[in-house]
């Protein structure tokens, strides 16, 4: 299966979960060996992705205050960079995130592959967010600013997905990206059980080194990059961890001390298993 961001050649590095964990020979890209078809997303961000917890949410309504702050804290970052203008914000999920740029005075729009959050975040939020997924969307105008916070990791067709981005982003436009970063300390330490390995939700692994190469042959620029603050609800966070340890050996005897973790206690996440990359389109 070759790359599918530079087409060359690959090697299986281990398995994980029955699908084979690949790396291009040419530009080091890790991503499972899967047959990703424009259904993928909504076969993989069902309803119960988003309230039935396990590698999910148990409730992603409940997030609605954390995430709209993670929203406010990257519009405040972009001060730094650029006024305010048009934002795209791919994967919406219901629009926090989206609904955190707006209140700091930008003109939001959102696409979100699953009908029940892009219907919340259109008659909740009142945002302007299409249901679908990128890779088949025609961007209606050109966009100052397009955000990807947690997305690049699941699309199905990469190159399709810039395609659209780079004829929809306007000349001297930046992208927000936020992913995990598989050159962490947690990533190279682990190895092949790394919590992020974990297809068919997550079907890429990307470096800084690796997003900045494949992102300058559309034309980007990298200008800025950091380790992203953010946070999770006690009750996701406990998610989480029970969903974890089911596939550790003696890890169902470790849930007692799990639940003690209060539901709406605020917990950071590892901020150095991520990293967030600002891009120009030249």
């Amino acid at each position: 299966m070759n790359c599918p961001l530079c087409n060359h050649d690959s090697n299986v590095l281990f398995e994980k979960d029955g699908y084979p964990i690949r790396e291009c020979v040419h530009c080091h890209h890790q991503y499972a060996e899967l047959d990703l078809t424009p259904t993928h997303p909504t076969q993989i961000y069902d309803d119960s992705y988003f309230f039935d917890g396990g590698d999910g949410y148990p409730n992603y309504l409940r997030e609605a205050e954390l995430l709209i702050e993670h929203g406010r804290r990257y519009a405040k970052l972009l001060r730094h960079y650029t006024d305010v203008g048009t934002v795209f914000d791919v994967g919406s999920a219901a629009g926090f995130i989206l609904k955190g740029f707006a209140e700091a005075g930008w003109q939001a729009y959102g696409i979100e592959p699953n009908d029940s959050m892009a219907a919340y975040a259109r008659e909740v939020l009142h945002l302007d967010v299409t249901t679908g997924a990128l890779e088949e969307f025609e961007m209606p105008h050109q966009f100052d600013l397009v955000t990807m916070i947690q997305v690049i990791a699941h699309f199905y067709d990469v190159r399709q997905a810039f395609d659209v981005v780079s004829r929809g982003l306007r000349s001297g436009g930046l992208l927000l990206i936020e992913t995990w970063d598989r050159d962490s300390f947690p990533a190279r330490m682990l190895g092949a059980n790394w919590h992020e390995y974990s297809p068919p939700s997550v079907v890429h692994w990307f470096s800084l080194d690796g997003l900045n190469w494949f992102l300058q042959s559309y034309g980007f620029e990298a200008i800025a990059h950091g380790r992203p603050s953010k946070w999770l609800k006690g009750v996701h966070a406990k998610s989480l961890v029970r969903y974890k340890l089911d596939d550790i050996a003696g890890g169902k005897h470790l849930t007692h001390l799990v639940r003690a973790i209060p539901d709406n206690i605020k917990i950071p996440y590892p901020f150095f298993d991520l990293f967030w990359g600002l891009y120009k389109r030249l």
